[in-house]
């Protein structure tokens, strides 16, 4: 099922008297989510992802702009007609109820044409848990059940009515991180057997990133970048978007633009090309934490901090007074660790560590707008 949004946007009343005008949620939010596909909306808490999420499901209703599932129009429809199934971020199973008998409760409520005998109901009920691999759990409660196996019998009550839409709160934050991953896949398995059009909200990047089609990024209500995850990482369209996606994060330089040379404080560590090379500017310089390359003539002069061995990779950890934090992490890998030792252990007797930099992992943004410098 294609879903349409045209210009949405969700206005709430202020309820700070010192501030004029309504707190605008969601933007004039323009998308169109293929069929079948498994979108990730992301963002920070208060973003407007969620408020998106419950616009698409009904229980918001849009201050403007319009909501199609394929050539149907839902803007004004109630959750219950749209032919969705909900998962919230806390589940929200009736503790007195059996798996079973909470998998099967939205078919109870289903009538007219659309009503199924009991029998229907339990074969489908039954359906649905072999799908998310709980049938086993039929005559548990709620309360027998680990956070992980909750969520799966609420993954199956969403699935149970054949939704034409599914729709996922936050559902892995609950959860410890080894689970997140087990669930965050079985959620992926789940939604391409189906083959229904899903919606996924997270303020986890490495959840929508690893299992999403498509990754949305919001800021304030207002869409900062739509494309598939790896794309977004490698080419990202202003530094909120290159800050919020990436772990650990990716390092920000106050830089400047001298000459078709990129200047990080007094050292000039990258030739530019394109046609705004030639053009002096001032620049923020971001560089991903795996763009740099441990050299002993390295541009890019550092004082060391430390490293943190990782298992596969290592992290050197170093400071300069161009960095926007505190801390700047370049990650090695650990294949190359006898050569880091080396490296680090030459340089202890001056504390100062020099790097190269990749120029596909460098980002240049202009200071003013914060938008992406275009340079190839």
């Amino acid at each position: 099922m294609e879903v349409k949004l045209q210009n949405l946007t969700k206005k709430f009343p202020n309820r700070d008297k010192k501030k004029q005008g309504d707190v605008i949620a969601v933007n004039d939010f323009t998308f169109t989510i293929p069929d079948g596909k498994l979108i990730g909306l992301l963002g920070p808490s208060g973003c407007g992802k969620s408020t998106t999420l419950n616009l698409i499901s009904g229980l918001q209703k849009p201050t403007s702009g319009r909501i199609f599932f394929g050539n149907d129009d839902v803007t004004t429809l109630p959750p219950e007609k749209r032919g969705i199934g909900l998962v919230f971020q806390n589940y929200a199973l009736y503790p007195h109820l059996t798996v079973r008998q909470n998998i099967m409760f939205p078919l109870g409520n289903l009538k007219g044409k659309d009503k199924l005998s009991k029998q229907e109901m339990l074969e489908r009920s039954v359906s649905a848990a072999k799908l998310v691999q709980i049938q086993e759990l039929m005559d548990r409660k709620p309360g027998e059940l680990s956070g992980g196996q909750q969520q799966r019998v609420a993954i199956a009550r969403a699935l149970v009515k054949m939704p034409r839409v599914l729709l996922l709160d936050e559902p892995l934050s609950n959860l410890d991180a080894r689970l997140r991953i087990q669930t965050r896949e079985e959620i992926r398995r789940i939604q391409r057997e189906t083959g229904i059009t899903t919606i996924f909200v997270t303020h986890d990047q490495e959840e929508a990133m690893s299992i999403s089609d498509m990754i949305v990024v919001m800021k304030e209500g207002i869409v900062q970048q739509i494309g598939r995850p790896q794309e977004v990482y490698d080419s990202p369209a202003n530094l909120f978007v290159a800050k919020f996606l990436g772990t650990p994060p990716i390092n920000v330089f106050c830089g400047r633009i001298h000459k078709g040379r990129l200047y990080i404080g007094e050292d000039a560590v990258l030739e530019l090309k394109g046609s705004d090379a030639g053009k002096d500017r001032e620049v923020y310089a971001a560089v991903r934490p795996e763009g740099f390359l441990l050299q002993a003539e390295g541009p890019l002069r550092c004082s060391l901090n430390g490293i943190e061995v990782m298992g596969r990779d290592i992290s050197v950890v170093s400071r300069n007074s161009a960095s926007e934090t505190p801390a700047i992490r370049a990650i090695i890998s650990a294949e190359n660790g006898i050569h880091v030792e080396q490296m680090l252990s030459a340089a202890s007797g001056e504390q100062t560590v020099r790097f190269a930099l990749m120029p596909h992992k460098v980002f240049l943004f202009d200071k003013r707008t914060e938008e992406r410098i275009e340079l190839a």
